[in-house]
């Protein structure tokens, strides 16, 4: 699944009316990610490919969502973006939360793991553990 262009209208339908309500409640269906970016921004870039391959990682699981700050003025003041890339982790419960600048892939993956799909790390390190004394 490719990423999703999101634009206003789109995010106040599928994601959060900021119009009517002042309180958070995401409306989706899957935890989410945003991802604000700029045509021009060389981070941004570096960022792109890396949120096309969580889409497909994250299929059916999260959905990933592309925000174009030149166009879409409007969702990157509602969410004082000040530098891109900005990417916006939104869980099914809870507030959403921000993380401004480009990281890699693996930070990514951890943090949805971690944040959207309570994957812990120490849960799968335990297992491996397990498995090494048996071998």
């Amino acid at each position: 699944m490719p990423t999703i262009k999101l634009t206003a209208e789109i995010f106040k339908s599928d994601i959060f009316d900021y119009t009517k309500n002042s309180e958070w409640k995401y409306s989706g269906k899957l935890p989410a990610v945003i991802d604000f970016y700029a045509d021009w921004c060389g981070p941004c870039k570096m960022v792109a490919p890396i949120m096309e391959d969580l889409s497909e990682t994250y299929k059916d699981k999260v959905l990933i969502y592309k925000v174009d700050t030149e166009a879409e003025q409007e969702l990157s003041s509602v969410f004082r973006i000040k530098s891109i890339p900005s990417v916006l982790f939104i869980p099914m419960e809870g507030q959403p939360m921000m993380q401004p600048g480009a990281l890699p892939a693996k930070a990514y993956k951890q943090i949805i793991d971690k944040e959207l799909l309570a994957i812990e790390d120490e849960v799968v390190e335990g297992n491996s553990a397990k498995e090494e004394k048996k071998s």
